[in-house]
């Protein structure tokens, strides 16, 4: 074989299976320890916002859909739910997880509030977020202003969803917090403890199942959301209350979210039973 056209064929093999490694890498670890991002954990008691037990929960990370909490807890505070709101051209057809809403279609605030927390809707981020702060943009300057107020002070905003931005972050410590201070809310606490509903009227119809396995697989489970990108990883905001007590955990970047915020819900459990003398 003439020796030009071995070494070519070396170079394409070996762009190939780099390729091949990338495509088969998990997106959010081979994105996420490329640029050097840190995991996150922490868990913490609502009431007092004690931090109970925590890992790297000062660092500034991508918060993926976790960002929702913040969206949510601003509908909560500022519209009715029984507000309806026609979907406009600009809600419909976002990247990322939807409820697929449809140019026109009338649904309430409160229905919206279902599909951003239960199913994560982008869309549904971006028709709430239009709706009271007329802009993505103003609304984004809503949530700064917000996390501002509650001294969030690792947390910056630019979009209602947590679709990728480089200066849209929070740390672990803000988003548990912000967790804890949400589940006070009623109206949030309510939704994100949902399993199952339907929303719509007959034309559109839409049963919503929660994509949050803490609400089925752990004793006391009652919130809070989900999240996932590609540079986020996978990020979680769990909670659960056992004998008159909330919980809080979230994590950052964790693989196994969902078995990691139940041990460090356990072990703030099993550590408030023993100051307790129990």
């Amino acid at each position: 074989m003439d020796r030009g056209l071995a070494k070519g064929c070396g170079l394409f093999i070996l762009i190939a299976l780099l390729l091949i490694f990338a495509l088969t890498v998990p997106c959010s670890q081979f994105k996420a320890e490329g640029q050097g991002i840190h995991s996150a954990s922490i868990v913490m008691r609502a009431d007092t916002l004690e931090i109970i037990k925590g890992e790297n929960y000062n660092v500034r990370l991508p918060m993926a859909s976790t960002t929702k909490i913040m969206t949510a807890l601003l509908i909560c505070e500022n519209c009715q739910p029984e507000e309806v709101i026609v979907i406009p051209k600009e809600a419909v057809g976002i990247e990322g997880s939807s409820l697929y809403l449809k140019e026109g279609e009338s649904l309430t605030v409160k229905e919206l509030l279902y599909g951003l927390m239960m199913r994560s809707g982008n869309d549904c981020a971006v028709a709430l977020a239009l709706h009271l702060g007329g802009s993505i943009e103003n609304f984004a300057e809503m949530m700064n202003t917000r996390a501002k107020s509650l001294c969030l002070n690792n947390t910056h905003y630019v979009n209602p969803h947590g679709l990728h931005d480089k200066d849209h972050y929070t740390s672990c410590y803000d988003l548990c917090k912000l967790g804890c201070i949400a589940m006070k809310n009623t109206l949030f606490r309510e939704i994100v403890s949902t399993k199952v509903t339907t929303i719509g009227d007959e034309q559109s119809k839409r049963t919503i199942t929660n994509k949050n396995k803490i609400l089925f697989e752990y004793d006391g489970g009652n919130g809070i959301k989900t999240g996932y990108t590609c540079n986020a990883g996978r990020c979680l905001v769990a909670s659960a209350e056992r004998k008159g007590v909330q919980l809080v955990s979230a994590v950052l970047n964790v693989p196994d979210m969902f078995n990691v915020c139940k041990q460090y819900m356990d072990y703030g459990f099993n550590a408030l039973e023993k100051s307790n003398g129990n």
